[in-house]
């Protein structure tokens, strides 16, 4: 990821944060990675069989819009930029329609 300026982790909810310059990207959790998701990316996980972010809330299960990383991204620093840099792009647009 560092071809995309600097990327940096943050310690949260017992896992981390990673983020570009002040935007989250991507979160580090129970040993794996997931990148943000929206609606123009998502059916992609879904349909390699990358499931949500989840966790258990007041006895409810809770999803993110986060999903597993896929295994090449860790082979191959191009398949890890591009899905870094599409889950850059979920993150902008989800912060320019809650501004």
């Amino acid at each position: 990821m560092a071809s995309l300026g600097t990327v940096r982790a943050r310690a949260m909810f017992g896992g981390h944060g990673i983020y570009l310059d002040d935007t989250l990207f991507a979160i580090v959790a129970d040993d794996q990675l997931w990148f943000k998701t929206d609606a123009a990316g998502r059916a992609c996980y879904r349909n390699a069989g990358l499931a949500p972010f989840t966790y258990v809330a007041r006895g409810r299960r809770i999803a993110l819009s986060y999903h597993a990383a896929p295994p090449d991204v860790f082979e191959s620093a191009e398949i890890m930029r591009r899905h870094a840099l599409d889950a850059l792009g979920a993150a902008q647009r989800a912060r320019r329609r809650k501004s």
